[in-house]
């Protein structure tokens, strides 16, 4: 499928406005990216913090990777009930109640006495995390001409990578000097600001038509969006199963200091950065060439650190390839479901959202389970093995459906 076919297929939605370059819909676009920079600041600033909240609340590194695991099982099973519930309710009141959830979320992990009430804080996110993810891709949709959407959807995306080279590394430097709990109060501001900044940028967004339940069925019917999901919840798992624990592995593995970790989590974050752009032009070429490329280069990694490379120097080269290549992820996976699915892009959107959030409480709760049963390599040989399965997927889908 084309790019001029994926762009008139949401056509559908594209909102009645002044001028293609308007400045009042590049602020709502600017508005959503920050809330995609705030709520993946959220979901993975415990990975900066790990051992300080462990130590804090009085539970083991692996226990503390439930604050990944739990809001990745909500927003895996909130994420398709959401748009069911949303039904034709405008697209704007539920960005902004999922918005103002952040706010409560963020509040009250800043206050958690115990590891209990913190993983309840974590469900908050989860239904935010969840519902968030459903929404916004096809909400650019209502903000700029269909033509545009490329760029506006890259422009949200960049939020992730922004998310790992200021978000988590500032909070990690901040948890450092003032304690984890003020990190969290800092995050709990900054998504109140962004909270204020939707009420006065994101337009009246009415959905054209409910979503009913059998559509939710379709990306599972359709053998590219099938092969998609699989790599996905493959990905993910593997990813985040490892990428949870960096700071052990940095420091285990490694020998990096606790102070170097930021350092190391900026490297991972530009890097980041860098390979979200560089995917929005590679997957224009081949949706299934840049995951590919992104699967290896992390299963690379993973398996070169259990073998033993160890070093400052050689800690800050894999967090570099690693950060690059999972740039490249968000953008390729989306735009390979809403390739497979360009006439159901929302509940294509929703599945997908669900699947990686599946992948992501998988990893993480695995993970951890490997970490406190065996060590930290383990980890790392669980990660890298579940990578080089996702790419033979990827390598499979050639010959057994269209390519993306």
């Amino acid at each position: 499928m084309t790019d001029n076919s994926l762009a008139s297929s949401n056509a559908q939605l594209q909102p009645e406005l002044s001028s293609a370059g308007s400045s009042p819909a590049w602020l709502a676009v600017a508005a959503l990216a920050l809330s995609t920079f705030t709520s993946v600041t959220t979901e993975f600033i415990p990975v900066g913090l790990l051992t300080n909240i462990a130590s804090s609340l009085n539970v083991s590194e692996g226990a503390a990777g439930l604050m990944i695991t739990m809001p990745g099982v909500v927003a895996a099973a909130t994420g398709p009930l959401l748009i069911i519930l949303a039904g034709r309710l405008d697209r704007r009141i539920v960005l902004l109640l999922l918005s103002a959830l952040l706010v409560l979320s963020n509040a009250f992990a800043a206050m958690a006495p115990n590891l209990a009430t913190m993983l309840a804080a974590r469900v908050l996110l989860g239904l935010c995390v969840g519902g968030f993810w459903t929404f916004a891709p096809s909400a650019t949709g209502h903000l700029v001409p269909a033509a545009l959407q490329p760029r506006a959807m890259s422009y949200i995306l960049a939020g992730i990578s922004v998310a790992t080279i200021a978000g988590v590394p500032a909070g990690a430097l901040l948890g450092e000097i003032a304690g984890w709990r003020m990190t969290f109060f800092a995050i709990a501001a900054m998504a109140l600001v962004v909270l204020i900044l939707q009420l006065f940028t994101l337009p009246s967004m009415p959905a054209e038509r409910a979503i009913k339940l059998r559509e939710l069925t379709v990306p599972f019917t359709q053998p590219l969006a099938r092969m998609g999901l699989i790599v996905t919840l493959l990905l993910v798992a593997g990813h985040f199963g490892t990428y949870t624990y960096l700071k052990p592995i940095l420091q285990q593995i490694y020998g990096v200091s606790s102070e170097s970790v930021t350092t190391l989590l900026l490297v991972y974050g530009v890097a980041g950065f860098v390979g979200t752009f560089v995917g929005g032009r590679l997957v224009s070429h081949s949706v299934r060439a840049t995951a590919l490329m992104a699967v290896v280069m992390i299963g690379a990694v993973l398996m070169l650190s259990a073998l033993g490379a160890t070093g400052v120097t050689e800690g800050a080269v894999a967090a570099l390839v690693w950060g690059a290549a999972f740039g490249l992820v968000p953008v390729a996976l989306t735009t390979w479901m809403l390739k497979a699915l360009p006439d159901s892009p929302e509940a294509g959107q929703a599945v997908l959202v669900s699947v990686f959030q599946i992948g992501i409480s998988l990893g993480a709760f695995v993970g951890g389970f490997v970490l406190d049963a065996y060590s930290i390599v383990s980890v790392l040989l669980l990660g890298g093995t579940l990578l080089m399965l996702a790419a033979l997927v990827i390598a499979a889908t050639r010959s057994r459906s269209t390519q993306p």
